[in-house]
């Protein structure tokens, strides 16, 4: 039997003068609770402001805090499963 599930993430952006802040939120994950992950990326004074620059930093480091956190609720869930550490989790 197959089966399909939708997980969902949505991410928002923020600008400030030379600040972005990015949120991945994810929803629909088997925990039943969002997860939020959360990035920023600041402009050097010295570079030329290229907002969409800014803006892939700070949404791929948001992600990337998401990953992390799945990561370690799937090393939780393994642990409790099978009562043993787990050793490697990469990505």
């Amino acid at each position: 039997m197959t089966s399909m599930k939708s997980w969902n993430v949505q991410i928002s952006i923020k600008e400030n003068a030379d600040t972005v802040s990015a949120e991945a939120r994810l929803s629909g994950a088997a925990s039943g609770s969002a997860m939020v992950g959360e990035g920023v990326a600041r402009r050097n004074p010295a570079d030329e402001n290229v907002p969409a620059i800014g803006d892939e930093l700070a949404a791929a480091r948001a992600m990337s805090s998401l990953t992390n956190q799945l990561l370690h609720q799937a090393a939780t869930d393994i642990e409790q499963h099978t009562h043993k550490p787990v050793e490697r989790l990469v990505v």
